[in-house]
């Protein structure tokens, strides 16, 4: 068997999971994180497909598997997703979700179970301030006390503002949106009972003019556990939690919103939704929110061109995930595609491990596939983005004519295998 040194640059969910399955496989792997609790991320809730648990599978040992499951909510067991005015009238729902193999887990679970698959070769606290070639060829990096690591392959895995994909590619690989998120969690519990009802155990989205938006996710990895197992439960979250994503068109009023924090940034958010007509009814999910909860985020966006992704020919450096095809969660897929592309570069580093190819060769074939897979959930992502961005018009009929493209959109990817 080949050795093959990896490191492995940003400890978020993609780069855990290449690191989990290479340890996993033998590989000699060393996690550089700049963050030093893996809890402390952002984010709340990840919705992974039956392709990205297939790939799951690939990575970490059954036994991890089995944890992320008993953590999980399962989709089988919610109600179809609904779909609202900015009143709270009921314009649709979408498909039923009895076939649907996909699950919804905290994002500071899921990471959490990653690193205790990598274990010591995840590095807390290491910020990587350079990359390049030594004199014969092998990669290294930089870290901020001035250490020097080299390695045979580096993969960046370090997110929308990746400094390896900005190295490969010489410049950005990707661009702001044109929204700026803002998300919170508001237990069930603190709903009224008639809020309750009218949410249900489902997700939804409130669909609204002058581009607003309001997405509400269902989390209950208790109740709709995918595995009865208590014993192997590592969820955060212990009882149905609404899961929030509002959602702007940038602007110079957004940009201020987002400097604020806590409860100044809770009240500002539903000041902006009162000024544009909303009421009461659909804002009560954020008003009852954790106010220690409340996040802002902006949205950015790769090219959706297959050609545009991974610009740069292929060698011992590389990157996966968001480093490359950074995706608006607006189709709730980035993470699970960060884990996909883990699954196919461990499977094309084996090729190396037994000799019958080179580590440029296998990087070669992962981008490719990359490429394609990236492009695809791009392509989804930037379609709801483009409705809300558009969705400039009078309630009624031509608000639930632009609905029914996006309804469509989320059923097709809810109920993808």
């Amino acid at each position: 068997m080949v050795r093959v040194r990896v490191i492995v640059v940003g400890g978020g969910i993609g780069g855990l999971a290449l690191a989990a399955g290479l340890r996993r496989q033998g590989f000699d792997v060393t996690v550089l994180e700049r963050d030093t609790d893996v809890t402390a991320t952002g984010g709340y809730h990840i919705t992974l497909d039956g392709r990205a648990q297939e790939a799951l599978r690939r990575l970490v040992p059954p036994e991890t598997v089995e944890r992320l499951l008993a953590s999980s909510s399962a989709l089988r067991l919610r109600d179809p997703d609904a779909f609202w005015d900015r009143h709270g009238r009921l314009l649709g729902h979408g498909p039923r979700l009895d076939d649907s193999p996909s699950v919804d887990i905290d994002r500071i679970t899921l990471r959490s179970l990653l690193a205790d698959a990598v274990g010591e070769d995840l590095h807390l606290g290491r910020t990587v301030t350079g990359l390049g070639h030594a004199d014969d060829g092998t990669p290294q990096v930089v870290l901020a006390d001035g250490s020097i690591h080299r390695c045979d392959l580096l993969v960046g895995a370090d997110g929308a503002h990746s400094l390896v994909s900005r190295h490969l590619a010489g410049g950005p690989t990707s661009a702001p949106a044109g929204i700026v998120g803002f998300s919170g969690r508001t237990a069930a519990e603190n709903l009224s009972p008639l809020e309750r009802r009218r949410l249900g155990t489902r997700s939804g989205m409130v669909i609204a003019p002058r581009g607003a938006a309001l997405y509400v996710g269902f989390l209950d990895p208790v109740g709709n556990a995918v595995l009865d197992a208590p014993g192997r439960r590592a969820a955060i979250t212990t009882g149905p939690t609404y899961i929030w994503g509002a959602m702007f068109p940038e602007s110079a009023e957004t940009d201020s919103i987002r400097g604020l924090r806590g409860k100044e940034l809770l009240d500002a958010i539903l000041a902006r939704f009162r000024r544009q007509g909303w009421g009461e009814r659909p804002l009560e999910i954020m008003a009852r929110a954790d106010p220690g909860s409340v996040a802002a985020f902006r949205f950015n966006a790769a090219s959706s061109r297959v050609r545009d992704l991974a610009p740069w020919p292929a060698g011992r450096i590389t990157a996966l995930g968001d480093a490359v095809h950074a995706t608006p969660p607006t189709a709730g897929m980035g993470a699970g595609a960060a884990i996909r592309d883990a699954a196919s570069l461990l499977t094309h580093l084996r090729e190396v491990a037994d000799g019958s190819c080179t580590v440029s060769v296998a990087v070669s074939r992962f981008e490719a596939g990359m490429r394609v897979r990236g492009s695809e959930i791009l392509v989804s992502a930037m379609r709801t983005v483009r409705w809300i961005l558009a969705t400039d018009t009078p309630l009624g009929a031509a608000v639930t004519a632009t609905a029914a493209p996006v309804i469509a959109a989320v059923g097709r990817l809810r109920r993808r295998r």
